[in-house]
């Protein structure tokens, strides 16, 4: 019994290498496609990533000062630094005013383009268009419309009798303006609108037309949560990114700032720290930034365990 037991063992070692050597004859023009993609994200992801997690620990100026000082970046964060809590408070100020308002404001137009209306396939172009623009094309576009002194926006107002405004050269006005211009582009999720409108089957609005249902009952008893998932993702996105907004940079004066650090926004805090000034400081840039992904980390967490919500259909 045990020799044969010898023997199976002995049988599966040899048979181990030959499984092993023939999966990697099998797969090796697959995993040559994904190399590029691994070495980016090897390099240019994750062993940044590390850098930084060490640099945390670090006071490193990238060229002459390299010396460990343990936890203090981080208790120089919460004690010391006078501009964490602006930042801090002016970047969740944006996402709880920018995300709701964005998500509203596309779902309501993404259920406008799916009507079935001669040239509407031309309305949903336009309303796509703002998004090809790129970023800094668009900030330094509406830097000007908003300029006090020559900007449309202003001409308007004073066509209209109305005050002239400071827009971002007010700290009053400031975020008010960043939110209108981020309205610009609400369109960027109506391709994932789209796709989840055109996912629910007409046969549930069929029946319900059949029982009397009006569209507001569709839309409320039906359309919405047969599209929860898109939400769901949609709203994730959206945080991940109002977080880490750093579109202020190039519209806001003061080097992303604002007036009176209005605009100043945690990704503008992270970049200052490390590049602008008389000293890199990338040991205090690192742990802001480390900050920043618990914060995200912990805000992901909490809107996935509170998604009970979301509608994936019927289970088995």
């Amino acid at each position: 019994m045990e020799k044969a037991l010898e023997t199976k063992r002995t049988g599966v070692k040899k048979r181990m290498p030959q499984r092993i050597g023939k999966v990697i004859r099998d797969s090796w023009s697959g995993w040559l496609f994904v190399l590029p993609l691994v070495l980016g994200m090897v390099i240019f992801t994750f062993i940044p990533m590390v850098q930084s997690l060490v640099y945390c620990f670090y006071n490193y100026d990238g060229v002459m000062v390299f010396e460990f000082v343990g936890f203090q970046n981080f208790v120089r964060m919460f004690t010391v630094d006078r501009e964490f809590p602006v930042v801090l408070g002016n970047t969740f100020l944006w996402t709880v005013i920018s995300v709701p308002l964005n998500m509203v404001l596309s779902y309501a137009f993404a259920l406008f383009v799916n009507l079935k209306v001669k040239g509407m396939k031309a309305f949903r172009v336009i309303y796509y268009l703002p998004v090809v623009i790129p970023g800094v094309v668009s900030g330094l576009l509406w830097k000007d419309v908003f300029n006090p002194t020559y900007g449309v926006a202003n001409s308007f107002l004073t066509t209209l009798g109305l005050p002239a405004s400071r827009w971002f050269e007010g700290a009053e006005t400031a975020m008010l303006s960043l939110i209108v211009m981020n309205l610009w582009s609400v369109g960027g999720g109506m391709v994932l609108w789209l796709a989840a409108l055109k996912a629910v089957p007409e046969s549930l609005y069929e029946h319900a037309k059949i029982d009397g249902a009006n569209s507001f009952v569709r839309l409320v008893a039906i359309t919405l949560p047969m599209t929860t998932p898109t939400i769901f993702y949609n709203l994730v996105m959206q945080v991940i990114g109002a977080l880490q907004n750093f579109s202020t940079y190039v519209i806001a004066s003061n080097n992303g700032k604002g007036p009176d650090n209005s605009l100043y926004f945690y990704a503008v805090k992270i970049y200052n720290t490390a590049f602008s000034g008389t000293r890199f400081q990338y040991g205090y840039a690192s742990a802001l930034a480390w900050i920043l992904f618990l914060i995200i980390g912990v805000l992901t967490v909490v809107l996935f365990t509170t998604c009970k919500w979301v509608y994936y259909g019927e289970e088995s």
